[in-house]
């Protein structure tokens, strides 16, 4: 590997032994957020990886090498990674004061939550800690801080809190309960289900959605009501109508599945020629 001319050195002062995972996490968070950054440059091809060059003495020192494959010429590469370098630290140091200040950044779902999250937790979990990251290029054997950013455990418990909070707002957004629908069968099933998990049967709701999803049963009580209409009454399970109280699971603003929590009736169907 070529001698590099710019590198990110992370620099951890801690005062009490950092758990390994959390360790891992500040670099890990680090290399995934990089190449997050360059997804939207043309020039840039699809491999940006970052290397731990040395680690030196101190609490924790260490240089990383981020090594971007491009489409430019080794001239206008240098300068490019040099350019993403810096822009990287300031864009890192943004993101974390902006969770820091209470507001989740535009764009942020879960997978940068959780980049976020291990990127604050070693130095959260030190009374008195703090974390540097910087940006700098060598000329000729000189050192130069091109971009640096730091903060500390009170901004890192700051930060955990803020995305302890989004994490519970997305779980409950992610879920809501629709009282007294009308739930029709397009698969059912006679065998008896376990509660919580898919029981292999679809229904369609169509005051929720169109499309037939699969269910779950939340308790015995709910699964009893439905199998004893498929395995015991009469009439045809498809020409009758479940009046439920259901919880529909979505992904992102889609629902995925339907968990049924309470079967207030059963209804017979008109005829289509009705």
């Amino acid at each position: 590997m070529h001698e590099p001319k710019v590198i990110l050195t992370l620099t951890i002062n801690n005062s009490e032994p950092i758990e390994l995972s959390a360790f891992i996490g500040a670099f890990t968070s680090i290399a995934k957020e990089y190449q997050e950054s360059l997804r939207s440059n043309p020039d840039v091809k699809d491999s940006a990886t970052i290397y731990v060059k040395e680690v030196r003495a101190g609490s924790i020192v260490a240089d990383l090498i981020p090594v971007v494959a491009s489409t430019l010429p080794i001239i206008a590469t240098q300068a490019e990674q040099i350019w993403q370098a810096v822009e990287f630290v300031k864009q890192w140091g943004e993101r974390i004061a902006t969770l820091a200040s209470g507001v989740i950044p535009d764009g942020f779902g879960k997978s940068e939550l959780k980049t976020f999250a291990l990127a604050v937790e070693a130095i959260a979990r030190d009374p008195s800690a703090s974390s540097t990251l910087e940006a700098a290029t060598f000329e000729d054997g000189k050192r130069q801080v091109r971009a640096a950013f730091k903060f500390s455990t009170s901004d890192a418990r700051l930060v955990e809190k803020v995305i302890e909070a989004e994490y519970k707002r997305i779980e409950v957004e992610g879920t809501k309960v629709h009282e007294r629908v009308l739930m029709v069968f397009t698969r059912s099933d006679v065998n008896s289900a376990q509660i919580d998990k898919r029981s292999g049967e679809r229904v369609v709701i169509s005051e929720i959605t169109p499309k037939d999803l699969p269910i779950i049963y939340a308790s015995q009580l709910s699964e009893q009501r439905v199998k004893h209409e498929i395995r015991d009454a009469d009439d045809n399970i498809f020409k009758k109508g479940f009046v439920v109280d259901v919880l529909a699971v979505l992904r992102g603003d889609r629902p995925i599945v339907f968990k049924i929590l309470q079967v207030h009736d059963v209804i017979d169907l008109p005829d289509d020629d009705e």
